[in-house]
């Protein structure tokens, strides 16, 4: 299942979402917003939010660094 992270490097919390993912083997895109404008109007589309992080897992959008949302989507366990 594919993976983004729509992140910024100055976001604690989107530290905290790509650890989470890499401590339980997930692979997954990051995606720097600050750096395409273009991809932030995307994905600012997609979730009426501009804040970050914003996690992509299949056709699932989870807003911020949500751990049991992740973990569920994710199976995680």
């Amino acid at each position: 299942m594919a993976v983004k992270v729509y992140s910024t490097p100055t976001c604690p919390f989107c530290r905290q979402a790509k650890e989470f993912l890499s401590q339980n083997n997930i692979s997954f895109e990051d995606i720097d917003v600050s750096m395409d404008k273009s991809v932030a109007k995307d994905f600012i589309a997609k979730t009426g939010q501009t804040g970050v992080p914003v996690i992509e897992i299949g056709e699932d959008l989870i807003l911020g660094f949500d751990k049991e949302r992740i973990s569920t989507a994710l199976s995680i366990k």
